[in-house]
């Protein structure tokens, strides 16, 4: 949003209360008597300006603060779909120009398609999202196998990570709860690779799947990262919304997965909660009745 706007307004404003006062001293001393009911008069009005001015102050910041958001959003999603893009045409490139052995063709291929799933997870955390809001998507719900869909998810995951297993899993077999598969991946896809990107290289991420003794499901991802401040917890599940500041953060991120995560849950009657993980790190535990 331009300042010059806003700078006019402010003038105004400035202008109008001026104005207030000038002709409230002219009205006094014409009419000295009625002091109490200009003072009076004047001051519901100037305190109903001021209210007004206060909420539309919060208003534009509201604003501005969203359309920063929306821009580092755009920028975010440019480099995430330039990053895997660049790396598919380098390794089709070095295919296509190249003699290379079958074994090599093979690496190479695999890593183009671990780069074009990376893309078609930030697609549809894109489209889920734009659908959650919109309220197009209907959540279509069945009996689903959870372990199976957290396992499969690792699997995936584990070798994007590192070059040995720093995905630790504790999963109990055949774990069932009602929910939407599509959404239900998201939502683990979404958590597990969080903790990822802000733990340290090859750092162990925690993924536990129990159902506790009063048949609760109880569904955790806990790393060893940088943490999240208390005061940054409540606003984490917000859409766009980073922890840290824009000139201090380093990793990659669109700010819609854990917001993707809180409305799916929220969808599914499911509770997530943020803790502290010991020494360091976050907690993410997220119960299912």
């Amino acid at each position: 949003m331009s300042t010059k706007p806003i700078a006019i307004f402010y003038a105004l404003v400035f202008y109008v209360f001026a104005q207030l006062f000038w002709w409230a001293s002219l009205l006094i001393e014409l009419e000295p008597t009625k002091r109490g009911m200009v003072m009076g008069e004047g001051f519901v009005f100037i305190s109903l300006m001021s209210f007004g001015i206060y909420k539309l102050h919060q208003a534009i910041n509201k604003d501005k603060k969203i359309s920063n958001q929306q821009k580092n959003f755009l920028l975010s999603v440019t480099h995430e779909l330039k990053s895997p893009l660049a790396s598919i045409k380098l390794y089709l490139q070095t295919i296509h120009k190249r003699e290379l052995d079958r074994e090599q063709q093979r690496n190479f291929i695999g890593k183009s398609l671990l780069d074009i799933e990376r893309l078609d997870d930030l697609v549809e955390n894109m489209l889920l999202a734009t659908k959650i809001e919109n309220k197009s998507y209907s959540f279509p719900k069945e009996e689903l196998n959870l372990s199976d869909l957290v396992e499969k998810i690792v699997s995936r995951l584990q070798i994007h990570v590192c070059s040995k297993e720093a995905i630790i899993t504790a999963i109990d077999p055949n774990v069932y709860i009602t929910a939407d598969r599509f959404a239900m991946a998201s939502v683990v896809t979404n958590l597990i690779e969080n903790a990822v990107k802000y733990s340290p290289d090859c750092m162990p991420v925690h993924v536990d799947l129990h159902r506790k003794s009063n048949g609760k499901v109880c569904f955790k991802v806990a790393d060893l990262g940088i943490g999240i401040p208390d005061e940054e917890k409540p606003k984490i599940f917000n859409k766009f919304y980073r922890v840290g500041s824009e000139n201090t953060r380093k990793t990659k991120g669109t700010g819609l997965g854990l917001f993707i995560v809180k409305q799916v849950l929220d969808h599914h009657q499911a509770q997530i909660k943020v803790k502290n993980n010991q020494p360091r790190g976050t907690v993410f535990e997220v119960s299912f009745d």
